[in-house]
């Protein structure tokens, strides 16, 4: 029970950490509404060309373009959460003091990523999607049932995410400078998890390959169920769908932070 109420304090901790950061904050959300409005315009014309398009009608694509938005900082597509700070802890040797706490380091970076989230969530993801509905008319669902389902679906997101970034912040162990891994993680991040462009739209076998890869688990996947495209069974099978990548990247975590750990390499320092 101690261990837990750890790491509760840990989520907790980054959470009012992340809360100090106003204009950071406020400047995140700036920014998010003026791409939200671009993206927004951009898939009106290409929805009065393609109506249709991707089993989307033009309303739940707009309501796709400030679902991305008010997530795109949540589920960390383009990084922005503890993988700077544990690159730079391996990089110059203080990870050996993380290795001697007495806490389990995966699960320790996992809750205050939780807590970055939790944050996220609400700091950065409300305001763009309050302005989404006063600006267009979105296609948002009037039930709790949908809502709930939907805000799942975000945590199970999340734990895609984590999984994913921290099996690149372990690569640093084997490279000077975890940058260039950062940088492939997320373009594939913007491209596979549908934050450019629903994967719905994309074609044959790409569309796919996009939509069983782990990334589809961040954006498309809530989006899916909120907008109410997953019901049902279809939900269910979109829950196993995250669960299963969430559980797999964190087992292989393990076990890379096991062969890692067993080689500590002081770089830098």
């Amino acid at each position: 029970m101690g261990t837990w109420r750890l790491y509760a304090a840990v989520a907790t901790g980054a959470f009012r950490r992340y809360a100090t950061y106003r204009v950071a904050t406020a400047a995140g959300v700036f920014t998010n509404t003026v791409f939200g409005l671009i993206l927004a315009y951009t898939y009106i014309a290409l929805w009065d060309e393609r109506p249709g398009l991707g089993g989307y009608d033009q309303s739940q694509a707009v309501t796709y373009v400030w679902l991305g938005q008010g997530l795109l900082a949540a589920v960390a597509v383009i990084g922005g959460g503890f993988e700077d700070e544990m690159i730079e802890r391996i990089r110059t040797g203080d990870i050996a003091i993380d290795l001697y706490r007495p806490a389990d380091l995966q699960m320790w970076w996992l809750a205050a990523d939780a807590g970055r989230s939790a944050f996220q969530l609400v700091g950065r993801g409300v305001v763009p999607m309050a302005f989404g509905g006063l600006v267009f008319q979105l296609a948002l669902p009037t039930d709790a049932g949908t809502w709930l389902a939907f805000l799942v679906a975000v945590v199970l997101g999340v734990l895609v995410s984590f999984a994913i970034r921290y099996l690149v912040a372990l690569m640093a162990f084997w490279f000077m400078d975890g940058a260039g891994v950062q940088q492939l993680a997320v373009l594939a991040g913007l491209f596979f998890s549908g934050m450019t462009l629903p994967l719905n739209v994309f074609p044959g076998v790409l569309g796919e390959l996009a939509r069983a890869l782990p990334w589809s688990a961040l954006i498309q996947a809530p989006a899916d169920v909120l907008l109410g495209e997953r019901t049902g069974l279809a939900l269910l099978r979109t829950y196993a769908f995250q669960a299963a990548w969430a559980v797999g990247l964190l087992a292989v975590g393990r076990l890379v932070q096991s062969a890692a750990t067993r080689r500590v390499v002081v770089q830098g320092g």
